[in-house]
């Protein structure tokens, strides 16, 4: 395995741990690399690969946090969003 392709995997299995700040930098990281032209097309798909999986990670955290969020009614009670 490529030093690239065994970084991504590390990567890939990282982003269950990240907070989802975390996640977003890691993700803008991946789209920085694959910007770069000298990167070869399968290192490309790796990273485009780890990539997906941190889209998916982050919709899911966002899914969770937007579940928790409580909206204040006009009474001052709170009520699930």
């Amino acid at each position: 395995m490529s030093e690239e392709k065994q970084l991504m995997a590390e990567e890939t299995d990282k982003a269950e741990q990240l907070t989802l700040e975390e996640a977003f930098e890691r993700l803008e990281q991946t789209i920085g690399k694959m910007e770069d032209p000298q990167m070869s097309l399968a290192d490309s798909f790796e990273s485009y690969k780890a990539g997906m999986e941190l889209v998916k990670y982050c919709n899911e955290q966002i899914d969770r946090i937007e579940k928790e969020v409580q909206v204040l009614s006009a009474e001052g009670e709170t009520d699930e969003f």
